[in-house]
C-alpha cells in the first residue's frame, strides 16, 4: 500500500461485498487487532435522522469544555478522511495509508476462514477503532451508527453512554417494515448498566427502547419526556430555545443550524453534555458554533443557494417545515436526486407543498434512482428531467432573482458530490 489513492480503491473494493449484518467477523478482528475496542471511553449514537448532527453538537461542545474528541460518521460529504476526525479536522491521507497498511494483512486473512470477507463499512470502523486506540488516542470518541444498530460493526463497542435519535421508516427491507421492528434494531446498541438517552416519540418505538433498556439495567431519558423545550424562536440563521430538566434551566440556547428538528439533535446533545458533568457556558459555546455541512448548509447568499441532505420521509419533512419557516416569501426552486432502494414515494411526494419549480436529475452511482425513475412515479406532474445536475446547478443559480431561492436535496452521496463539485468550481 503505497499512496493515498491505493488505499481509498482498497477500501472502495470492499463495496462488491455489501451490507453483512453480524459481529463475528469484527470480533474476529478486534482479537487479533489486541481488543483496542476495550481501550476507547466511547459514546455511541444511533437512530434514523439527526445522528450526524448530534454527534457535532455533542464534538463541539466537549471540545469546549477542553476534551480532545475523535468521531467516526457515514456518509462522507466532502472527503473520505472525514468519516474519521480529531476535533472536527479529518485525518490525514498518510494515516489513512498507514492504517490500511496495517489491518490489511488481517482483512486478507480472515478471508481464508469460514467468517468470509469484511465489508467496506467494517473495514473503515476497524480502521477507526483501532486509530484512536493506538495511533491517537482520544479523551472521548463518539461513534456513529451505521444501519440499524444491534447487527452493526460499530456495536463491538462498549459505550460509556448510547444516545438513540428519533425513530423512522428507512432501509425497511434490512431494518423491519414497522416502527417496533425498526426500534429493535435500534435499541440493540444498549448495553448493560450503560444509560441511554433517546429521541424517539412513537409509543411502539419508546415501548421497545424502555423495555430494552429495563432488560439491560440500563437508566433511560427520554427526551419528550425528560427534558422540557420552550420559549421557542425562529432565528434569521438559527433556532432559540430554553431548555430544561429536573436539574438545570438554560434560558435563550442559540444554535446556528436551521430547523426545529435541530432543537431536538441539540436537546440530545445537551442531556449527554450534562451526563458528562460540562458546565452551562461549555454546552452554550459549544452549540452555537457547531455546524454540520450538507444539512440546511446556505452555500450561497447571492445567488441564494441550500443543501440538505433529506435523505429519506422524515429528512423531507424537516427540510419542508425548515423551509417554510425560514423563507415563506421566497420563490423556490429545486434539484432532487434520489436512491432508488429508498422510499421514494413517501419522499417525493410532500415536496408538493413547497410549491416549488422541481427538476429531477441523477448522479453517478451504483444505487442512484435515474432521473426517468424519479419522473416516472407521477408524484409531481409539472417536474423537469435533466441528466446533468452540474449544467442545470449553473443555469438555475445564475438566473436566481433576488426573492428566488434554489434547493438542492435529496441523498447525502449526492450532495457529497454537489459539494465537491462547488470547492472545485465555487462559481458554479
Amino acid at each position: 500500500m503505497q499512496t493515498y489513492e491505493d488505499a481509498i480503491n482498497w477500501i472502495n473494493s470492499r463495496l462488491k461485498f455489501g451490507i453483512k449484518p453480524g459481529l463475528e467477523r469484527m470480533e474476529w478482528m478486534m482479537e487479533k487487532l489486541g481488543s483496542p475496542e476495550k481501550k476507547l471511553k466511547v459514546i455511541h449514537i444511533g437512530g434514523t435522522n439527526g445522528k450526524g448532527s448530534t454527534v457535532t453538537y455533542l464534538r463541539s461542545i466537549l471540545n469546549e469544555a477542553g476534551y480532545r474528541v475523535g468521531t467516526f460518521t457515514s456518509p462522507y460529504i466532502e472527503t473520505f478522511n472525514e468519516r474519521i476526525s480529531v476535533d472536527g479536522f479529518p485525518i490525514t491521507d498518510e494515516e489513512i495509508v498507514q492504517l490500511v497498511a496495517h489491518i490489511q494483512p488481517y482483512v486478507e486473512e480472515i478471508e481464508t476462514t469460514n467468517l468470509g470477507s469484511l465489508t467496506e463499512f467494517e473495514v473503515i470502523t476497524v480502521m477507526a477503532i483501532y486509530y484512536f486506540a493506538y495511533i491517537n488516542p482520544m479523551d472521548i470518541t463518539i461513534f456513529e451508527v451505521g444501519l440499524g444498530g444491534r447487527l452493526d460493526s460499530t456495536n463491538i463497542l462498549q459505550p460509556i453512554l448510547s444516545i438513540i435519535t428519533n425513530i423512522g421508516m428507512d432501509h425497511v427491507n434490512i431494518l423491519g417494515h414497522t416502527v417496533a421492528e425498526i426500534a429493535f434494531e435500534k435499541a440493540g446498541i444498549i448495553k448493560n448498566e450503560t444509560p441511554v438517552i433517546t429521541g424517539a416519540k412513537q409509543r411502539e418505538a419508546l415501548k421497545v427502547i424502555t423495555n430494552k433498556s429495563k432488560e439491560m439495567n440500563a437508566k433511560l431519558s427520554i427526551s419528550k419526556d425528560d427534558y422540557r423545550i420552550e420559549n421557542v424562536r425562529t432565528r434569521e440563521r438559527g433556532e432559540q430555545f430554553t431548555f430544561s430538566s429536573a436539574e438545570v434551566q438554560f434560558q435563550d440556547v442559540v444554535i446556528n443550524m436551521l430547523g426545529k428538528h435541530q432543537i431536538e439533535n441539540a436537546v440530545l446533545a445537551i442531556g449527554a453534555a450534562i451526563f458528562l458533568q460540562i458546565d452551562e457556558p461549555m454546552i452554550r459555546e459549544g452549540l452555537r458554533k457547531a455546524s454540520w455541512p450538507g444539512r440546511m448548509e446556505i452555500v450561497s447568499e447571492q445567488p441564494f443557494v441550500i443543501l440538505d441532505g433529506a435523505h429519506n420521509p422524515e429528512g423531507i419533512t424537516s427540510l419542508i417545515n425548515t423551509i417554510q419557516e425560514h423563507f415563506p416569501y421566497k420563490k423556490k426552486k429545486m434539484i432532487f436526486a434520489a436512491l432508488h432502494d429508498k422510499d421514494l414515494t413517501n419522499m417525493i411526494q410532500p415536496l408538493a407543498k413547497l410549491d416549488a419549480e422541481v427538476y429531477f436529475t441523477e448522479f453517478d452511482f451504483p444505487r442512484a434512482a435515474s432521473a426517468e425513475e424519479l419522473f416516472s412515479l407521477r408524484l409531481l406532474p409539472h417536474a423537469k428531467i435533466n441528466k446533468n445536475w452540474k449544467k442545470l446547478l449553473g443555469e438555475l443559480s445564475h438566473a436566481l432573482e433576488e426573492n428566488e431561492m434554489l434547493i438542492v436535496s435529496g441523498s447525502l452521496y449526492f450532495i457529497s458530490n454537489v459539494k465537491s463539485y462547488l470547492k472545485e468550481f465555487p462559481q458554479f
